[in-house]
């Protein structure tokens, strides 16, 4: 595991589409099936980083809230099997439906989705607004394994808070923190 922070994404990026399998329902699923109809939050994360492992119960949360106001989340996972078989569409599925993820969590198996995002690290997270525009690119909260911080989902409720007030992107937007995407 290498401590790897989030790459830069500038605010008023379009998101880039994708179309891929959701290990839940065994369907493909795009990024104009999954938005939210106000925001949407794509996010990177794998089974066995114990920084998503960390922040997992705290993903769910924010979801279920922010779900009912119009915000749309997709989690998708880019890492290569072949050398990290724990984050197998099989095992993603198991993981999602005894966490209850109430979001699709899609398998990049080309990992060029992952590329087109320029993610960099487990969890990596972009917020969008209703016209899929980047207003947000950061870390979920200050919590991390081990800091001994609470798990408050800060930053990215700061974040979709201002797309559902209709107001500009928050100026501080300090980077995600995780394990590297494991690239093929």
């Amino acid at each position: 595991m290498s401590l790897t922070p989030s790459n830069p994404f500038p605010v008023g990026t379009i998101a880039p589409d994708f179309n891929l399998i959701d290990v839940i329902s065994n369907k493909k699923v795009s990024l104009q099936e999954a938005k939210g109809k106000k925001g949407t939050v794509v996010m990177f994360i794998c089974n066995h980083c114990p920084y998503v492992i960390h922040v997992n119960s705290e993903l769910v949360n924010v979801a279920n809230e922010y779900i009912e106001k119009g915000i749309g989340f997709i989690a998708i996972s880019s890492n290569d099997v072949e050398k990290y078989p724990q984050d197998s569409p099989e095992l993603m599925e198991q993981l999602a439906k005894r966490l209850q993820y109430p979001f699709p969590y899609l398998y990049d198996e080309t990992q060029e989705v992952a590329k087109a995002y320029d993610a960099a690290c487990t969890p990596d997270f972009y917020v969008f607004d209703a016209e899929l525009k980047a207003t947000y690119h950061g870390q979920l909260d200050n919590s991390r394994p081990g800091n001994g911080l609470s798990l408050t989902g800060e930053d990215i409720r700061k974040a979709l808070s201002a797309i559902l007030e209709d107001n500009t992107p928050l100026e501080a937007q300090k980077p995600s923190m995780g394990c590297n995407i494991k690239w093929k």
